[in-house]
């Protein structure tokens, strides 16, 4: 009975050392607190939502690339969100997500879904993988926007399906062209964000979708009776 319980007792340490591994830390700070949208922050969103809303965007941009095994995830153990005054919505960088107290402030919307919408879009830019640096950056904004379209937070300003001038426009044009590509082929978008751990080629749309980008981008603007004159 003995030798059972040492050995329940070490395989429960090891889970919980394989959990610890795995866990991510979120971290809240406030440095804007005297400003009109530091208050709001603190107010109408707070620390304590904000750390709830990082580990569930993690947990579904997980899913949504399809990363079920750690190994094909980014090594990231800590998350720091800092509420700033500065201009801008937002940015990402360093496992770092920086948000505008001035923006907070200005918001004339359902603040607390707008922010949280802006908290998927930046959770993206952690975990996705960007080609060594070599990905467009409006697709690596368009698929951070197409995590917040899925998500269910995409705001009511956003172009519509079909709308847009070029597939690599970025954000919301980009995500409504990446709603469509996996369509095509459910988990599209997550084969792409795979291929590009390593790096990046136009090629890729080939290989997953057989035409390219170009020629996709067509059949989308058709399809939604938009002009191709315009790709």
């Amino acid at each position: 009975m003995a030798l059972f319980n040492k050995h329940l007792l070490s395989l429960l340490l090891t889970l919980a050392a394989t959990q610890a591994v795995h866990a991510v830390d979120y971290v809240v700070t406030n440095t804007a607190p005297t400003t009109a949208g530091g208050a709001r922050f603190n107010n109408e969103i707070g620390a304590d939502y904000s750390r709830q809303t990082l580990a569930s965007a993690t947990d579904f941009i997980w899913r949504t690339f399809q990363q079920t095994n750690p190994a094909d995830r980014k090594n990231v153990q800590k998350v720091s969100l800092f509420v700033d005054d500065m201009d801008g919505v937002a940015y990402s960088s360093n496992n770092e997500i920086h948000a505008s107290a001035r923006y907070i402030g200005s918001y004339s919307g359902d603040l607390k879904r707008e922010i949280t919408g802006v908290l998927y879009h930046e959770m993206t830019h952690i975990w996705q993988w960007n080609g060594n640096g070599q990905t467009p950056g409006g697709l690596i904004e368009g698929i951070a926007d197409f995590v917040r379209l899925k998500a269910n937070y995409a705001p009511s300003h956003w172009v519509q399906p079909g709308q847009g001038d070029r597939w690599d426009q970025g954000y919301d044009v980009t995500a409504r062209f990446l709603d469509y590509l996996n369509s095509l082929r459910n988990g599209f978008v997550a084969e792409l964000n795979k291929k590009m751990r390593t790096g990046y080629s136009a090629n890729y749309f080939v290989e997953l979708l057989g035409k390219n980008v170009d020629q996709l981008w067509r059949d989308y603007k058709a399809k939604y009776g938009k002009s191709s004159m315009l790709a």
